[in-house]
């Protein structure tokens, strides 16, 4: 989608759904700068976007394009999560880095933004969304892929805290059903 139907379609899930009380509303956006990231910033209050990309260079060159083109419109960058980190060998138990390791945190570290963790590739994953069932909903075993989403979803969830005790909160946008 492009232009008048991405904003089309982002107002009318904005303003046409009943959300209810919410805590966290999470926008996933493709990777880049396009329509869809602009009509949100332009629509929506963000508190703030985390940039997620694999560990290699050409995934952080988008993601730091990204981060500029956030920071141009106000948004605060919360910080950034490798995706993709590393895999377990299923035979072996050994730690593959199939995109290089530990680019994404280096990154932000020259950046001065926030790493909020690294999540490893895990099949689990991969089935449990084919299947319609998020397995971290269905009681997933401990597992290196659920330690670091719990991970990052407490580091996120003290990046908004802090954000929000230390800049103005953004504009209320009047989210009810139609």
């Amino acid at each position: 989608w492009r232009g008048p139907m991405v904003n089309g379609a982002i107002t009318q899930f904005i303003q046409d759904v009943d959300w209810g009380a919410l805590d966290y509303l999470v926008f996933d956006l493709p990777p880049g700068t396009g329509d869809v990231q602009l009509t949100l910033v332009q629509t929506v209050p963000l508190t703030g976007a985390i940039l997620v990309c694999t560990p290699q260079d050409v995934a952080l060159l988008d993601a730091v394009k990204a981060q500029k083109m956030f920071e141009g419109t106000g948004v605060s960058i919360l910080g950034y999560v490798e995706n993709m980190s590393f895999l377990t060998c299923p035979h072996c138990r050994g730690r593959v880095d199939l995109f290089g390791a530990g680019g994404t945190e280096r990154r932000a570290a020259e950046l001065g933004v926030p790493f909020l963790g690294a999540l490893p590739i895990d099949v689990a994953v991969r089935v449990g969304g084919d299947a319609g069932q998020p397995f971290m909903l269905e009681g997933a075993p401990a597992s290196p892929a659920v330690e670091a989403m719990r991970a990052i979803a407490a580091a996120t969830r003290e990046r908004v805290r802090e954000r929000m005790a230390t800049e103005p909160a953004p504009r209320r946008v009047e989210m009810t059903r139609r």
